[in-house]
């Protein structure tokens, strides 16, 4: 494969997501998927604040930067993060809801995450009471789970060694 030297350093670090309540969203990505909030940058005169989160293993954890600066440092050099950017006021709206992207018309489908056990990964779902919207035993593809977040974007479930 033939890589161009220019983009040879480039991370793909991280997609965005607009969120209703960060609250809500935060409690769902930290609690139910284990993430961690890296960094959060407020912009109160544009009215939204970014949430930017990972899935971080132990050794990761121990070492986090403390200072803000250090943090933004931190997050921007990483892979694979999700940021969560929330407008003010969308939250006290009860009728307010973002596009998924599979309704009509489509085009953003969904975020993943590869999980060591699928079926402890279900049950694990189901304790926390998360929206499926396709179960393993649901339809041919018995090795992908879809479950939504709060906002209701799709997030597909995967066991890595299921997948071959």
């Amino acid at each position: 494969m033939n890589i161009p030297q220019a983009t040879q350093n480039f991370i793909f670090n991280h997609t965005m997501l607009r969120v209703k309540d960060p609250a809500v969203s935060l409690k769902f990505y930290q609690d139910v998927l284990g993430m961690t909030l890296l960094h959060k940058k407020s912009f109160p005169q544009a009215k939204f604040d970014l949430y930017f989160l990972a899935k971080l293993g132990e050794d990761e954890l121990a070492n986090l930067p403390t200072t803000e600066a250090e943090k933004a440092v931190y997050t921007f050099r990483q892979r694979g993060i999700l940021e969560l950017t929330h407008n003010y006021g969308t939250e006290n709206q009860s009728d307010f809801a973002y596009h998924d992207g599979n309704a009509e018309p489509q085009g953003f489908g969904h975020i993943c995450f590869s999980v060591p056990d699928l079926a402890k990964a279900v049950a694990w779902f189901d304790q926390n009471n998360v929206t499926f919207k396709k179960r393993p035993e649901d339809g041919t593809m018995k090795n992908i789970v879809f479950i939504k977040d709060p906002d209701g974007y799709w997030i597909e479930i995967v066991q890595a060694g299921l997948m071959g």
